[in-house]
């Protein structure tokens, strides 16, 4: 649990390389990847700077719009194969496109399978598969029902000078953890419902068990 007392550690930029992007369905875009030093778990997570990211920051410190920003959990399977058990892969295409379009940040977390790791989220694939919602799964593998820590968060979005940001998610913790940690939520911004058939007992979960902002009704 992430405490209001919590200190931050500095962490500063080690390096900025720019990548062009493109997606399955065509669109692309460029982006200002950064890696870090000073990351207090040792992982090698990413902070995408998308559009016109630096004028986001600008408009923030004169007092307007905070740049949109979101924290992107790997997932392997719904990133890169495509998998339909999660919505992971429609909201990082997603979120690529709105950030680029308005300007902010993309942080791609290596905290696949909420924390867990990739092994043990099939590992809870497979009890899911025998009854268990999402979370029941995780704890059933004797792990947390979700052992995301942002901390790396706040440190990559301190580091290039975002302390308030508008959270592009619909999971209210990361926006609990964010403020806990100094970095100010102007606003929640939720991203659009990506249903599938595979994935629908997963959102319900997400939307009964942890309060995300999700309205399956509209999709």
């Amino acid at each position: 649990m992430i405490e209001t007392s919590t200190v931050v550690p500095v962490a500063t930029e080690r390096t900025r390389v720019r990548v062009p992007l493109r997606f399955a369905d065509g669109y692309s875009t460029t982006a200002d990847v950064v890696t870090f030093d000073g990351l207090v778990d040792g992982r090698e997570h990413l902070l995408l700077g998308l559009g016109d990211w630096r004028a986001a920051l600008d408009r923030a410190v004169d007092g307007g719009p905070a740049p949109l920003v979101r924290p992107h959990s790997e997932c392997l399977t719904g990133d890169v194969f495509g998998s339909e058990r999660c919505d992971c892969g429609p909201q990082l295409r997603e979120a690529v496109e709105r950030i680029a379009d308005e300007g902010g940040f993309l942080l791609y977390l290596r905290q696949e399978g909420r924390g867990i790791g990739l092994y043990a989220k099939l590992d809870a694939y497979a009890l899911q598969d025998s009854g268990l919602d999402t979370y029941e799964a995780n704890v059933a593998l004797g792990r947390g029902e979700d052992e995301r820590d942002y901390t790396v968060a706040a440190q990559m979005l301190r580091a290039v000078g975002a302390d308030r940001i508008r959270l592009l998610s619909n999971n209210p913790d990361k926006a609990r953890q964010l403020e806990a940690l100094g970095v100010a939520v102007a606003e929640q911004v939720r991203t659009g419902v990506h249903v599938s058939a595979a994935n629908h007992r997963y959102l319900e979960a997400k939307r009964d068990h942890t309060a995300h902002t999700i309205d399956l009704s509209a999709a």
